[in-house]
């Protein structure tokens, strides 16, 4: 069983950056799509960005430009590079990953949040 771990979230002021961390353990496939979700209170989870094992990504309109998701092989973390942050990207962030092959889809999140596995979360608060 895959396991997440995130980390790197804090408060910051509106304009700022954070650099959130996803330590990835438990691998059992060689392919993943992984990504990184959101939740504001009172709001649904809304997948922010996305990547596939080929290094294909998506991001939510909202983030385009401003975020940015990767990877390292060597040790298997995930990265969420957060910058020009506004308030309105508060809330708390997860990571996820499920197995598969196949290249990301415009439906990449709801994949992984109905077959995905998602770590305990990390905390961005961002004040204008």
């Amino acid at each position: 069983q895959i396991h997440l771990v995130e980390s790197g979230g804090g408060s910051v002021q509106a304009g700022g950056s954070l650099r959130l961390s996803c330590a990835v353990s438990g691998y059992k496939y060689s392919a993943y799509i992984m990504g990184w979700f959101r939740q504001a209170p009172g709001k649904e989870r809304e997948g922010v960005a996305g990547i596939d094992s080929d290094g294909g990504t998506r991001y939510a309109d909202s983030v385009k430009g401003r975020f940015t998701i990767s990877k390292d092989r060597t040790e298997p973390t995930l990265f969420l590079q957060m910058n020009g942050l506004k308030s309105e990207d508060s809330g708390i962030y997860y990571c996820a990953a499920r197995p598969s092959v196949s290249t990301l889809s415009r439906t990449w999140a709801r994949d992984l949040v109905d077959f995905g596995t998602f770590g305990q979360g990390t905390q961005v608060t961002v004040s204008s």
